[in-house]
C-alpha cells in the first residue's frame, strides 16, 4: 500500500471515530424540590414581627403570672407570632401559666396584618406595538424588585381579678424589606432590613463556626455519683460486687478512684 493510500485510510478512520464520538451523548438529571414558601418570604415576615414587638415593653409584668390569650390570632406564621410574644414576656421576668384562672394578668393578642407585597420598577423602554404587526420589545436597563412584609399586632392587658385594663395597650406596626437591583440583568446588590440582619448575624464574631460533631458516634460513661461510691464501698466491705473502688490519700484529702 502506497504512503498516500495509507494516509487517506488513516484520515477516514479518524473522521469515522470523531463522528462516532460526536454522536454519543451523555446526560444526567437530578430531582430538586423547594418549599411552598421561599426562605426570603419567611425571613421577611419574621423580621417584621420582631421589629413590631421591639416596640412593646412587657417589664410591668415582671414578678406576676400571665396568661396569653391567643384566640384572636389568625395570620401567616401564627405560631411564630405567639411564641415571640411568649418569649418576650418571659424575658421580662413574668411567669406564664396555662389557665386564665391561675393568672394575675391576662394578655389578649390579636393580629391585624401579617403578610408580604411585591413591587417591580425599571428604567428603560416598554414594549411598543407599531402598525403593520411590528413590535419593539421591552428593554430593561435597570430593574429594581422589592418585597416587603408588614406586621400589625395588637395587645391589651387585663387585671384578672378586677377585669380592669392595665394601661391603654394598643397596636404596633412595622415593616421589613428586601430590595434587589439589576443592571442589564446582572445583580449589583441587595438592601433592606433582611440583608442587614443577615450581615449582623453571620459576620464578625457571629460568623464563628460552632463545634463540629465527630464523624463517628462515641459516648462517655457518666461520672460516679456519691451514692454509687458509697454503695460500691459497702459491697467491697462484704466481699461482693464487681466494682472495686480504690482510695488513696492526697494533700487535699481522700480521693476515690475506680479500678476496672
Amino acid at each position: 500500500m502506497s504512503p498516500i493510500s495509507l494516509l487517506v485510510r488513516r484520515c477516514l478512520v479518524t473522521a469515522a471515530a470523531v463522528g462516532l464520538a460526536g454522536s454519543v451523548v451523555g446526560c444526567a438529571t437530578s430531582a430538586t424540590s423547594n418549599t411552598a414558601r421561599t426562605g426570603m418570604e419567611q425571613m421577611l415576615v419574621a423580621n417584621a414581627v420582631d421589629r413590631s414587638l421591639d416596640k412593646v415593653d412587657f417589664s410591668p409584668f415582671a414578678g406576676h403570672t400571665v396568661f396569653l390569650n391567643d384566640k384572636y390570632v389568625d395570620c401567616t406564621d401564627k405560631n411564630y407570632v405567639i411564641a415571640s410574644v411568649r418569649h418576650r414576656i418571659l424575658a421580662q421576668g413574668a411567669r406564664l401559666v396555662d389557665a386564665a384562672d391561675a393568672a394575675d394578668i391576662v394578655v389578649e393578642l390579636r393580629t391585624g396584618s401579617v403578610g408580604t407585597d411585591m413591587s417591580e420598577s425599571f428604567l428603560g423602554t416598554p414594549e411598543i406595538v407599531l402598525p403593520g404587526m411590528m413590535t419593539i420589545p421591552e428593554i430593561k436597563l435597570i430593574t429594581k424588585n422589592t418585597q416587603t412584609a408588614t406586621a400589625k399586632i395588637g395587645l391589651v392587658a387585663l387585671n384578672n381579678e378586677t377585669k380592669q385594663v392595665l394601661g391603654s395597650g394598643g397596636m404596633t406596626t412595622a415593616q421589613s424589606e428586601n430590595s434587589a437591583t439589576k443592571v442589564l440583568g446582572v445583580g449589583i446588590g441587595t438592601v433592606g432590613s433582611v440583608p442587614q440582619e443577615y450581615r449582623r448575624t453571620t459576620t464578625g464574631a457571629n460568623a464563628a463556626r460552632p463545634p463540629q460533631l465527630p464523624a463517628r458516634v462515641s459516648f462517655a460513661a457518666p461520672a460516679p455519683q456519691a451514692s454509687d461510691v458509697q454503695y460500691a464501698a459497702g459491697k467491697q466491705e462484704t466481699g461482693s460486687g464487681p466494682i472495686t473502688p480504690a482510695a488513696h490519700e492526697t494533700d487535699a484529702g481522700t480521693v476515690i478512684e475506680w479500678a476496672n
